[in-house]
């Protein structure tokens, strides 16, 4: 490296900066630089704290323990100085999660730099609070996804069709460089950190049966893509068959259709072809190429769904809204009716389709109607599995176009669910199943209420798949019960016939209090969310479905009103 680009690099950290031109000078004589593959440790927990390390080219893991990632590293960040400064030793382990290269300040240079500048002492401090300080993620950061290695299951796949289609849509979020087995064949690991240098986006392709090639492109990576013709039959990948060098590494599996339609089913059966985490993208046109260009390299863009029984279709007109603005979304999530009217975003049917849908299912089709003796819920629940299983047939979470998610509650000590597989029909069913009002869905031992209890505005949810902007569709109106009479016991039943005092009725007193610890989670995920849309829905009650238009009418202001907002308030 050169020294004007090591000044530049120094001049990055706050404590290197307060060492003066000089300092730099004395600190860039005394780093050692040295390459470390992917997969090797930097240092284990446990051991001497001896030396700092300046991340120049790669990607590092930090890691509580021996397997769980708590963060990644980029290129232009230091590690080890914290431990080096406490004299002690590593508190977590550090691993190269691709072909890195450093620089490393031995424990007595260091301390010699820091007698000699106390300024960088100070400096040094401050970036330690500031870092164990919490802060909200950003997305923005500087381990965002810049390399890429495209990992076809076999030479069927049009892969270099594919990986030229991904360049094109990744150039408008940064400059990509396709690089392949002819392009790298003998170069050197600086040859490819100067080409990962020169532009924002590398995607290493593997098409040919040349192993040296093979490993060079999962090592050099930050995001692994495998991709498979959809309809083909399934089989492992046997460029993935070390797992350690496969380790932590999001994984993006990439499913071709040769029509217009998902191939349903082809999800499923190429996801047991994988072990651990794992996401998978249908790709059916062009613009399925721009989605996951934006996804894989952090730039997606989703939307939030929040729970709120009749409320809920509100959704709908803000929808609506940003639709007719130019907004669509890369990925789809949501709790209760927000689940149900995201699933249909997500299965990409016509909008006003599923609006008709929705009032033929849940405001005509009185789903909460089907009164049954108290024993587990005041209804049997069949006529609310009868409008999902009408709505959704037999789709599977996993044949959605749209990456998808809905919550439940589970009863069974495991809190929120997540729910990317199985039957979406089922899954809905289960995040909208309000507690007392309709039965719990009961699978494998477990016991499934309405995911609002848990988690009412999954935003949180969404940011930890790593989407960058987040549109939040939050329904939350005043859910508290007024009554102008004090009592304890409730009067004989005769006297409640006359409606001489206001008392809340048995099903409202159970969706509220179903909802009430939801509305609270809902405030303090909202702050994660770039866009907030909340309509005004005072006036609309909880189970008031015939007011269905009005809460329609009002989604669609809200979000006019938000997106008026945010032109007026865009730089000129």
């Amino acid at each position: 490296m050169r020294s004007a680009e090591l000044d530049q690099l120094l001049c990055q950290h706050p404590p290197f900066a307060a060492l003066g031109a000089a300092g730099r000078r004395e600190l860039s004589a005394r780093l050692v630089p040295f390459g470390l593959p992917g997969g090797r440790p930097l240092f284990k927990a446990g051991e001497p704290a001896d030396a700092l390390y300046l991340l120049v080219h790669g990607g590092l893991g930090v890691f509580d323990g021996a397997a769980a990632l708590t963060h990644t590293l980029g290129a232009g960040m230091c590690v080890g100085e914290t431990s080096l400064l406490g004299g002690g030793a590593r508190h977590r382990t550090v691993r190269a999660l691709r072909d890195s290269e450093l620089l490393r300040l031995d424990r007595a240079a260091f301390e010699a730099l820091l007698q000699r500048y106390p300024a960088a002492l100070l400096q040094l401090a401050r970036s330690t609070v500031a870092r164990l300080q919490p802060r909200a993620r950003d997305h923005a950061n500087a381990d965002a996804p810049r390399t890429f290695a495209l990992l076809p299951v076999d030479a069927s796949v049009p892969a270099r069709v594919l990986a030229m289609q991904l360049c094109q849509a990744l150039e408008p979020l940064g400059s990509c460089l396709l690089l392949d087995a002819q392009a790298g064949a003998g170069r050197s690991a600086d040859w490819f950190a100067e080409r990962e240098a020169q532009v924002r986006f590398v995607i290493y392709l593997d098409e040919a049966a040349d192993a040296p090639w093979r490993q060079r492109c999962l090592r050099q990576a930050d995001v692994l893509l495998p991709v498979a013709l959809a309809a083909h039959e399934a089989r492992p990948w046997p460029q993935l068959g070390d797992p350690a060098l496969a380790r932590h590494r999001p994984r993006h599996l990439l499913l071709l259709h040769p029509g217009h339609g998902v191939t349903l089913g082809a999800a499923g059966r190429w996801r047991a072809m994988f072990s651990g985490p794992l996401m998978h993208h249908h790709l059916c046109r062009q613009a399925d190429t721009a989605r996951v260009a934006r996804l894989i390299s952090g730039h997606g863009r989703g939307v939030v769904l929040a729970g709120g029984g009749a409320r809920g279709l509100a959704h709908l007109g803000a929808l609506r809204a940003l639709g007719e603005a130019g907004h669509a979304f890369d990925a789809v999530g949501g709790t209760s009716i927000g689940a149900i009217v995201g699933a249909g975003l997500a299965a990409g049917w016509p909008l006003a389709q599923w609006q008709a849908r929705c009032v033929d299912s849940f405001v005509r089709g009185r789903p909460l109607s089907d009164w049954t003796v108290p024993i587990v819920a005041l209804t049997r629940g069949a006529r609310a599995s009868r409008a999902l299983r009408e709505s959704f047939g037999a789709l599977q979470i996993d044949d959605l176009p749209l990456p998808f998610f809905c919550v439940s509650t589970s009863l069974s000590g495991e809190s929120q669910r997540v729910h990317r597989h199985g039957p979406l029909w089922l899954w809905l069913r289960a995040s909208s199943a309000i507690p007392g009002v309709l039965p719990p869905v009961l699978e494998r031992g477990r016991v499934h209420v309405d995911g609002a209890l848990a988690n009412n505005l999954p935003t949180d949810v969404m940011a930890a798949d790593g989407i960058r902007h987040i549109t939040a569709l939050d329904v939350r109106a005043e859910i508290s019960l007024r009554t102008d009479v004090d009592e304890s016991a409730t009067p004989p039943w005769w006297r409640l016939l006359v409606r001489k005092h206001q008392r809340p009725g048995l099903v409202s007193s159970l969706v509220r209090a179903g909802m009430v610890n939801g509305e609270t989670a809902a405030l303090q995920r909202r702050a994660l969310a770039q866009r907030l849309i909340t309509p005004e829905l005072d006036h609309i009650g909880v189970l008031d479905w015939k007011a269905w238009e009005r809460a329609v009418q009002a989604g669609y202001l809200a979000a006019r009103q938000v997106l008026q907002d945010e032109q007026a308030d865009a730089p000129a």
